[in-house]
């Protein structure tokens, strides 16, 4: 590695790093939040067997699993606008992260929720609860521990996936990247650059992932 390559990693950590911060961050977390709302929906809907949401939940799982989130970001991205429908990319790609992210977590939530033993629901109903109140106040703590380890890894994947916003002209690690590289030609070191700042920000949300593990292995 000669100087100039070195002094030019070093400048455009910085710059990269920024935008993880200001845009890779605040984007994993948005759309994280938002995609478990509508996971924990989606699950409730499906186990609670109520035939035509099922129908409509199932149909929204199919259609999100069975195609590429790249093409799903273009869709809404540059597709709506076809329609008269505009939006920004930021908007565009916490909906598209959101939706995409909230199809696989909620099958994590379903699953999870159906591993508790049935006789749990049952025992809520004879001390007088309904339903909402036995899957906030039995079923769902119980889920959350079997769920919280695949969730914990969709939320990394999320993570890495930002990565696709660049191609809606999002500013974000990647973009800045590939903007730097274009105009140093040094694409090889500046991409393994930001590749190991994903590294370190992965790392820090597995570090998360066990703490909050052993938190609720305790309760």
């Amino acid at each position: 590695m000669n100087e100039r390559l070195f002094d030019l990693l070093i400048s455009s950590f910085g710059e990269i790093f920024i935008q993880g911060i200001k845009v890779t961050i605040p984007l994993t977390i948005i759309s994280f939040l938002l995609a478990m709302i509508i996971a924990l929906i989606t699950a409730i809907v499906q186990v609670a067997n109520i035939k035509v949401f099922k129908q409509l939940a199932r149909f929204y799982v199919w259609i999100i699993r069975g195609t590429p989130l790249l093409v799903q970001l273009f869709v809404i991205f540059y597709g709506l606008p076809s329609l008269g429908i505009v939006l920004d990319a930021f908007p565009s790609a916490i909906l598209v992260f959101s939706f995409n992210t909230g199809a696989y977590a909620s099958e994590t939530i379903r699953a999870a929720i159906e591993a508790v033993p049935k006789g749990q629901m049952e025992a809520g109903y004879c001390v007088g609860m309904n339903y909402i109140q036995i899957m906030r106040r039995i079923i769902l703590p119980q889920a959350l521990k079997t769920a919280f380890p695949p969730l914990s890894n969709s939320l990394i994947g999320l993570l890495k996936d930002t990565s696709l916003a660049a191609s809606i002209t999002i500013y974000d690690m990647f973009l800045a990247s590939q903007r730097i590289a274009a105009r140093t030609y040094e694409t090889f070191a500046l991409y393994l650059e930001v590749a190991v700042i994903y590294l370190i920000f992965c790392t820090v949300l597995t570090k998360l992932q066990m703490l909050c593990e052993k938190k609720l292995q305790i309760e």
